[in-house]
């Protein structure tokens, strides 16, 4: 067992020079009250931990899960930038010479090299792909090369492009308008082409089920339920409609407007335009939604899941009445097929006693006249033998 030893501590002595400090004389501050907010990862850490009743070892592991899908997302390489190809997609020549002026007609996905991605690709990858097409077509880099002479305007087209969607409004006004997708708005199957389809049913869900999951980036609410499959329960299919007539789109048409004249002082001008601008994006907010309505009437109309439902429905509602009746259902038939023949029966053997009663009847109506007419006889007899 340790021994414990007791040490005295014992301060030095002051020095003989010490002197007490003087007072400076100045004023001490009055006290402030001040709120001090948490904040920092250790009390988000702590707050996640509260508020989702994990123990440090969970909140770990969900941390670490969530490393591992972002270093998915953004790759593995030096500083993230490997990315799978964000931005290593090859310009074409036409790409190569857009005019930067008309930089509301250029592609800003394609200019970026994340057509494949759109309007799914993530801030950092954006970045990552700016950063990319900085380096490779800076004009300082290819100053004085021959055939670059438009690398300077396409510099310029890639800034503007990362202008536009590092910004999150232009860049939704952008993605309303994407002109990949505007492309793709009239690839819809129509009623005739789902008709004379070999198979109409494997037809219907390969056509009208990336038409929806374009549509789908609009919405409002999310998730949007998809189209799904042939064998989707009726509840499933009922809510797929329900929520896609009651669709509310984000969508917007700003990024059409018309500039107002630059250097144009004139107000009566700014607000022609700016009137002109409104009335023009109502007129496509209506036309959009009445295309949309057409896309979920024609689905609806034509959809193989409706009728399956249908003769589901019908067959249950035969087997119930079948099953209702079970084994007195032949009793029933067999009864009612009973009260019919006694119903005969009895209007024939009615029949028949009206037939014998108008037959005796007309037996007593023709002995009454024999008896009337011998009765005149006798009487004619009896007054010709009586005396004069």
């Amino acid at each position: 067992m340790a021994n414990v030893v007791e040490l005295q501590v014992v301060p030095p002595p002051l020095p003989a020079s010490w002197t007490p400090p003087t007072s400076s004389g100045k004023p001490i501050s009055p006290l402030v009250e001040r709120r001090l907010l948490p904040a920092g990862p250790a009390y988000l850490a702590h707050v996640k931990r509260a508020v989702h009743n994990l123990s440090f070892e969970e909140h770990d592991k969900h941390a670490e899960d969530e490393r591992k899908r972002l270093e998915a997302v953004n790759g593995t390489g030096v500083n993230g930038e490997d990315d799978f190809g964000v931005g290593d997609e090859e310009e074409t020549e036409d790409l190569l010479t857009l005019d930067p002026k008309e930089w509301k007609k250029q592609d800003h996905y394609a200019v970026l090299g994340l057509s494949h991605l759109r309007y799914r690709a993530t801030d950092e990858q954006i970045k990552i792909a700016h950063r990319k097409k900085v380096l490779k077509h800076h004009p300082d880099k290819k100053a004085g090369l021959a055939g670059d002479s438009n690398d300077d305007a396409f510099f310029k087209c890639i800034q503007k492009a990362n202008e536009v969607l590092t910004n999150a409004e232009r860049r939704r006004q952008f993605d309303s308008v994407d002109p990949h997708y505007d492309a793709l708005e009239s690839d819809v199957p129509t009623a005739s082409q789902i008709k004379n389809a070999k198979n109409p049913q494997s037809f219907f869900f390969k056509e009208f089920a990336p038409v929806f999951e374009r549509e789908a980036r609009f919405s409002k609410v999310q998730p949007v339920p998809m189209l799904g499959s042939y064998d989707d329960a009726k509840d499933k299919v009922e809510g797929f409609y329900d929520f896609w007539y009651k669709f509310e789109s984000w969508r917007s048409f700003e990024y059409l407007d018309k500039e107002v004249n630059e250097g144009s002082d004139n107000r009566d001008d700014k607000r022609y335009t700016e009137k002109k601008n409104k009335s023009e994006r109502a007129r496509r907010k209506k036309e959009d939604t009445a295309r949309l309505r057409g896309i979920v009437d024609l689905a609806l109309q034509n959809d193989p899941r409706i009728k399956r439902i249908k003769q589901e429905e019908k067959d249950a509602r035969e087997a119930k009445k079948k099953s209702k009746g079970g084994v007195n259902g032949v009793d029933q038939k067999q009864k009612l097929e009973e009260e019919k023949k006694k119903a005969e029966e009895e209007a024939k053997r009615k029949e028949e006693e009206e037939k014998i009663a108008r037959a005796e009847a007309k037996k007593a109506k023709a002995a009454a006249a024999n008896a009337a007419k011998k009765a005149r006889r006798q009487q004619r007899a009896g007054e010709e033998g009586a005396p004069a």
